[in-house]
C-alpha cells in the first residue's frame, strides 16, 4: 500500500503481534490475510522462527499457498530440497523456495546452506528459512520480513537497529509453553463440557492473552466451578497426550479432535494455574456467549525485548 509522498506504508512497520491460533483452520485464515497485509514481491529472503511443534510449517503454507516444504517434520520426506540444486542459468527453476536449517544441516554444510541462499537471492529468488536464527550471524544480513511463532505470532520488519532474530526466538521459544498449555487446557474443557454435559461449543474458538475462548450461541446449561474442578482433576491426574493422528489427540483413555495435534504440552500435569472466569461473557456484536479460561502467570515479553531503546 502506498502512502503519501510514495512512501509504501509498510515501510513504518517494525513490529506487530497477533495471538497465534490453535489449529490448522485458525492458522490458514490468519496467515492468508499476514500475507496479503506484509508480503510484497521484494521481500525475497523470509525468515521464520519458532520451537519444534509451534506451527512453523502450517504458518508458511498459509503465506505461501502451494509451497512445497522440505522438512522432515512426520519423518516421512525424503525428498531432496530444490534451493540446493537452484542454478542462475536454470530458467525453469521456480521462484520460491522453502529450506528448513536446522534440519539440512544434518545433511549439508553450512557453506553449502549459505552459498545456495545468496545464489537464489542474486537471481531474484525468494528463499523462506526456517529456523533464520541458527544462520544469521553467519549469512551476514538480516531477513526482509521475520515471523516469530510463540504464544503470538510477531511481524517485523528488520532495520539497521533490529530485531535480530536472536531477540525474537528468546521471546517466542519463552512464551509457546503458554500457548501449548492453553490448548491442552482448552481441549480438556471442551473434553468436560461433551462427555459430562453434551455441550459443544463452535469449531472456531478464539484467543486471550495466556487462555483462551470457547463460543456458544445460546449460555450452555454448566456450572462453570464444577467444570473447572472435573479439567483440574484431569491436570492433577497428570494424564499423557499425545496424537492419535493428524486430526485427534489421546488425553488418558479418551480420544477428541483437534487439529493442532503438536501444540500441547506432553502430560496434563504440566498445565499450570487453570481457571475458568466464573461468569459467561456476552458479545453484544456477535451475539454469542464466551467461556474464557486461562493458564498460567503474567509474563512480560514484548517490544521492549526485541528492539532495545537508544541512548542520547
Amino acid at each position: 500500500m502506498i502512502g503519501p509522498h510514495g512512501i509504501p506504508i509498510h515501510d513504518n512497520l517494525m513490529y506487530a503481534t497477533y495471538y497465534a491460533p490453535r489449529g490448522r483452520i485458525r492458522m490458514y485464515m490468519l496467515g492468508g490475510a499476514l500475507s496479503q497485509r506484509y508480503l510484497t514481491p521484494q521481500d525475497l529472503l523470509i525468515g521464520v522462527i519458532g520451537a519444534e511443534g509451534s506451527g512453523k510449517s502450517t504458518l508458511i503454507k498459509a503465506l505461501f499457498p502451494g509451497l512445497e516444504l522440505t522438512n522432515d517434520d512426520d519423518g516421512v520426506n525424503v525428498r531432496p530440497t530444490p534451493l540446493l540444486g537452484f542454478t542462475g542459468d536454470d530458467f525453469f527453476a521456480g521462484h520460491t523456495f522453502h529450506i528448513d536449517y536446522r534440519y539440512e544441516s544434518a545433511f549439508h554444510s553450512k557453506f553449502e546452506i549459505l552459498e545456495a541462499i545468496r545464489t537464489a537471492l542474486a537471481h531474484n529468488r525468494r528463499v523462506i528459512v526456517e529456523h533464520f536464527d541458527l544462520i544469521y550471524d553467519d549469512l551476514g544480513f538480516n531477513a526482509h520480513l521475520i515471523f516469530g511463532i510463540g504464544e503470538e505470532i510477531i511481524v517485523c520488519r528488520p532495520n539497521a537497529f533490529g530485531p535480530h532474530p536472536a531477540a525474537i526466538r528468546n521471546v517466542v521459544t519463552r512464551t509457546i509453553k503458554f500457548r501449548r498449555m492453553a490448548h491442552s487446557a482448552e481441549d480438556l474443557t471442551c473434553l468436560v463440557l461433551k462427555r459430562d454435559y453434551g455441550v459443544e461449543s463452535k469449531l472456531l474458538h478464539s484467543d486471550v492473552k495466556h487462555g483462551f475462548v470457547l463460543k456458544f450461541d445460546n449460555p450452555p446449561p454448566v456450572n462453570l466451578c464444577l467444570v473447572q474442578a472435573k479439567v483440574q482433576e484431569m491436570i492433577t491426574a497428570d494424564l499423557p497426550i499425545q496424537a492419535a493422528d493428524d486430526q485427534h489427540i489421546r488425553v488418558g483413555a479418551d480420544t477428541l479432535f483437534c487439529t493442532g495435534v503438536r501444540t500441547h504440552v506432553k502430560h496434563t500435569g504440566e498445565i499450570e494455574d487453570f481457571r475458568l472466569v466464573k461468569e459467561l461473557k456476552h458479545d453484544s456484536l456477535t451475539h454469542e456467549h464466551l467461556l474464557i479460561g486461562l493458564i498460567g502467570h503474567r509474563e512480560i515479553a514484548g517490544f521492549e525485548e526485541i528492539v532495545p531503546l537508544l541512548d542520547g
